[in-house]
């Protein structure tokens, strides 16, 4: 009688499980790593746009108002860009171009980790950590895939940011570039974007894995292991940021022309107008921007490989 009560009881937990979700998260547990890497790096990605979205919009304003500024006028900065939007456009002003970064970021970030994931598994089998080198083309590897995949929406990101577009929605924006510019529009700026996307990631893995060996074991093993992980990924974020920024501004002058500018034609526009400060406008919000996005992404996607009982 005994056994009979045993199992019965045990019978009800499971269908109580069953019908509380625990049919979907056994499913979810025999998803191939790829897939759960993509999801991973997805919601990590919501998290870090939804938060720096205001940041990667100021940085826009400022880069693209070089191209309007007079000589002899004075220099704008982060904080006359922010209360300008603020004032004419309302505090919500700030997330203008949302959507389009949720369109890029989401699947984007969910690309490159589940990329980054394969080419790790598949390259390194024997559990053995990249070295310095491999880090590097690991990383940029992985990002140059992303970045082709999401090359459209980023174009379409840029104008919604650069207040000079009416674009309503971003299906909408697509098919207005399509009609006026043509699909190659669409992909403009793919050299600046890899000068800018591949180094930058390259170099962010390098500096954030050998910033994680260096942390103390009694740091790595214990519940403040995140917040440490953050904190290389901050350092790793600066570092990667300040090289690339000069690609980051000519990327941005190309896809905000309708004029179909080359790399040559927008290096040798900002040089002229503005010398070698203009290749750094924008520097500080990309930089926090970047920096505390990259160091979000990542400490999120870590945290829910490890719950999943994967090594990222």
């Amino acid at each position: 009688m005994e056994q009979q009560r045993r199992e019965v009881k045990e019978g009800d937990m499971q269908q109580k499980q069953d019908s509380q979700g625990g049919k979907p998260s056994s499913i979810l547990g025999k998803a191939h790593p790829a897939l759960k890497a993509f999801m991973c790096g997805s919601l990590s990605g919501t998290c870090s746009t939804l938060l720096f979205q205001p940041l990667d919009l100021v940085k826009t304003r400022l880069q693209t108002l070089q191209n309007t500024m007079k000589p002899g006028a004075p220099k704008v900065g982060m904080m006359t860009v922010l209360i300008q939007v603020i004032r004419t456009e309302s505090f919500l002003g700030l997330w203008k171009g949302v959507s389009p970064s949720f369109v890029r970021c989401i699947p984007g970030v969910g690309i490159y980790f589940s990329t980054f994931y394969s080419l790790k598994q598949h390259y390194f089998q024997e559990g053995r950590a990249p070295n310095a080198g491999e880090a590097v083309l690991l990383g940029a590897g992985a990002r140059a895939v992303a970045g082709v995949c999401m090359l459209p929406v980023t174009v379409i990101k840029t104008r919604f940011e650069s207040g000079r577009y009416n674009y309503v929605s971003v299906l909408g924006a697509l098919k207005s570039v399509c009609e006026t510019e043509g699909p190659r529009a669409l992909f403009s700026g793919l050299t600046a974007t890899m000068l800018r996307d591949a180094p930058f990631s390259g170099i962010y893995v390098m500096f954030y894995s050998q910033a994680k060996r260096s942390l103390p074991p009694e740091v790595s093993s214990s519940p403040y292991a995140p917040l440490g992980n953050f904190g290389c990924g901050v350092m790793a974020g600066v570092l990667a940021s300040v090289v690339t920024q000069p690609a980051d501004v000519v990327k941005t002058h190309i896809q905000v022309s309708p004029a179909h500018w080359t790399t040559k034609d927008a290096i040798r526009y900002i040089y002229t107008e503005h010398g070698l400060r203009g290749f750094f406008r924008g520097a500080v919000p990309r930089s926090l921007r970047r920096t505390l996005m990259a160091a979000m992404a990542w400490t999120v996607y870590e945290q829910l490989m490890a719950r999943m009982g994967l090594k990222s």
